[in-house]
């Protein structure tokens, strides 16, 4: 058997540098004939650490694979900020040699130092991080009286993120900035989001955000129709919350939201998890544009928006394991190339308001089973001096389970 490199020992380090070490992570620091890290976290290493010193280039994540690929054969040291698997490099090492390669020597992370500074219980504080993600994410966590900690990119992160809580209604809210955490230079600045009094600080920094009164905004599916931009291409309210509870979305999964209008269904699948993703396409190039922005206000940024018709802008998409059909349903091999697409056990569902749309569908529960149904809602209105019921287009639903293939069934 040929012989098994070496492991990658990942060394947590925090703003204390060498003292704040264990004694095992300094001697696996002490015993590297490598040590890569970023600049800050080199410049903290003793001179009788003898390792070749690497830091990391920028981007660093393509520069990974190879820059261990390199160094494969030597005893290789990776330092981290904090713990190295929450919000750090352990992850991407996991995922590039496989966790059973790796050595973890955790330090604690920026978010239990903080916690222990404010006094904040640690399993009942949110944590955002903005490293390397949209700011538009931090709206997602936006609740009146929640206590939030977000992670910085950099000495300007504060600002802008007082600047983002004021203009969404959250201008009371307390900021700290925490700075250089368990170091000799740590400090905390203190203000209201709206007229955030501190220049630029130290670019190591944790935001504590206690948030006071701000606009509400529901956890579940349905959110008011007025919370989208939209040129009337929208699955309104109470049928997009029917819809996403048969799409059931689960952690970690992907939907396709084909004809995606104005973007709401597949941007209440990714609301209902973090680790959820999903990718709507739609043909028009005014309204795709139009989702991205629906995505960025309502905190989902992270929602890939691919222009072009259906199905020949499916092509290449990743395997997803639930697909939404919204519009565009009579478009040729459109439903035969979503079904194809998904895998044994993914969710088709397809809404219409039109005859020929719902002849479709019928055909299709005919051949695959699953649910038809009518979903109808009526509001209402005044009728003169008294009150009446208006009711909407009658929107058809088709949904089903794919079924396993035959070898997956026998076996």
């Amino acid at each position: 058997m040929p012989e098994l490199p070496p492991p990658i020992t990942v060394v947590g380090i925090g703003a204390d540098g060498w003292p704040g070490l264990a004694p095992t992570s300094r001697a696996a620091l002490h015993t590297a004939e490598v040590v890569i890290g970023g600049p800050r976290q080199l410049a903290l290493l003793p001179d009788d650490v003898a390792a070749t010193r690497i830091p990391w280039p920028s981007p660093l994540r393509p520069a990974v694979p190879g820059l261990l690929a390199e160094h494969a054969a030597r005893r290789v040291a990776v330092l981290a900020s904090g713990d190295p698997m929450f919000y750090g490099i352990g992850r991407t090492l996991a995922e590039t040699v496989g966790a059973e390669r790796l050595r973890v020597l955790p330090h604690p992370s920026s978010v239990s130092h903080a916690c222990a500074r404010l006094g904040w219980p640690v399993e009942s504080t949110e944590v955002v991080s903005l490293v390397g993600r949209p700011l538009d994410g931090l709206a997602l966590a936006l609740h009146p009286g929640r206590r939030l900690l977000v992670l910085s990119a950099d000495a300007a992160t504060p600002a802008a993120v007082a600047t983002l809580l004021t203009a969404r209604g959250f201008g009371s809210a307390r900021l700290r900035v925490l700075e250089q955490l368990g170091g000799p230079g740590e400090r905390v600045l203190d203000g209201p989001a709206d007229g955030w009094p501190h220049p630029a600080g130290d670019p190591l920094n944790v935001i504590a955000v206690e948030l006071g009164d701000g606009p509400r905004s529901s956890l579940v599916p349905g959110l008011r129709d007025d919370a989208y931009e939209s040129d009337g291409q929208l699955t309104k309210r109470h049928v997009r919350a029917a819809t996403l509870a048969t799409l059931a979305p689960a952690p970690g999964e992907l939907l396709w939201d084909v004809g995606g209008g104005s973007g709401s269904i597949a941007i209440e699948w990714l609301r209902a998890h973090r680790d959820n993703r999903a990718v709507s396409v739609e043909r028009d190039p005014v309204r795709a544009e139009r989702i991205a922005r629906n995505a960025a206000s309502l905190g989902v940024p992270r929602l890939r928006v691919a222009t072009g018709a259906a199905p020949a802008a499916l092509a290449g998409l990743p395997t997803p394991d639930a697909v939404f059909v919204g519009g565009g349903l009579t478009a040729p091999g459109l439903l035969d190339a979503c079904w194809a697409a998904l895998p044994p056990g993914g969710r088709l569902v397809a809404n219409t308001v039109t005859l020929e749309s719902e002849a479709l569908l019928t055909e299709w529960y005919r051949r695959h089973g699953g649910e038809l149904l009518r979903l109808a809602v009526a509001h209402a209105v005044p009728v003169g001096g008294f009150t009446g019921w208006r009711q909407a287009m009658p929107v058809t639903q088709w949904s089903a389970v794919k079924p396993p293939t035959p070898q997956e069934d026998a076996s």
